[in-house]
């Protein structure tokens, strides 16, 4: 990003030094201390200790701002009209079985609305950025969601819910009614990256129900900054009261939702 605002700067520097523990935890993902939230929902060590490091990072900087964080209680802040909403880890279970392929996301709301956002992946350092009207950014390089037009040449993401979700059969019914249109649906287990691959052009479009506001918050941000589209999956619901969204470069946002909501 060409000239970051404080803000911007402020949670890059608290995604780099969450990540330094990530990685390191990551080195010894087999001596983790694990512990159960629920069927295919795990916490781990890492996770509490990357939320306390970007809580305490974007917190002394700005002290009057509000929180949502995964693994702490919503917090009100001196300035009602602003708030972080973090995932310390998005991609919990690829880290905790050893895939490379989880990040840090970080975003900053304003009066309801989302103005900027950072998606980081450590592994692989690729550090997505955007901030309202200035655009979507992946390290120093500029993005712009895909261009393709033909929906079998595109390639999607989506999430499978875990065993035991209400979501699970209705997931499966969109997959199976948008993957013989498609070049492939891809299943990563991290939404954060999903729409930040959108952003970047490397997916065509993502769809999921029923995840959280940290999930998607930065991620949305990066899909709008790079040209794509951003809606709920159910016709005039908020994507943030209900979970579910879909995202898509602009060729092919309007036929995605229109297959996804006639499932």
């Amino acid at each position: 990003m060409t000239q970051a605002s404080a803000n911007i700067n402020i949670m890059i520097k608290a995604a780099r030094k969450a990540a330094r523990g990530l990685l390191r935890d990551f080195g010894e993902v087999e001596n983790l201390q694990v512990s159960a939230k629920g069927p295919g929902d795990f916490v781990s060590r890492a996770d509490l200790k990357s939320e306390e490091t970007i809580r305490a990072e974007l917190m002394e900087a700005r002290p009057n701002y509000g929180w949502l964080g995964e693994e702490s209680r919503e917090a009100k802040g001196a300035d009602p009209t602003r708030r972080w909403i973090v995932d310390p880890l998005d991609g919990t279970t690829n880290f905790l079985h050893g895939l490379p392929h989880w990040a840090v996301s970080i975003a900053l709301e304003h009066k309801g609305e989302i103005v900027a956002g950072v998606v980081y992946d450590p592994v692989k350092d690729e550090m997505f950025v955007a901030e309202k009207g200035a655009g979507a950014w992946l390290n120093d390089r500029r993005l712009r969601v895909s261009g393709r037009r033909e929906m079998i040449a595109m390639l999607f993401a989506t999430g499978v819910p875990f065993a035991g979700s209400p979501n699970l059969p209705q997931s499966l019914r969109e997959i199976a009614a948008l993957n013989p249109q498609t070049s492939g649906i891809r299943r990563w287990g991290a939404a954060a990256l999903d729409l930040a691959y959108v952003a970047a052009g490397r997916f065509d479009g993502f769809w999921e129900r029923g995840i959280h506001p940290w999930d998607m918050a930065a991620g949305c941000l990066l899909v709008r900054e790079a040209g794509g589209f951003v809606g709920p999956l159910d016709e005039g619901a908020d994507i943030f009261e209900t979970g579910s969204v879909v995202a898509a470069n602009a060729n092919v946002f309007e036929t995605l939702t229109r297959t996804l909501r006639s499932v």
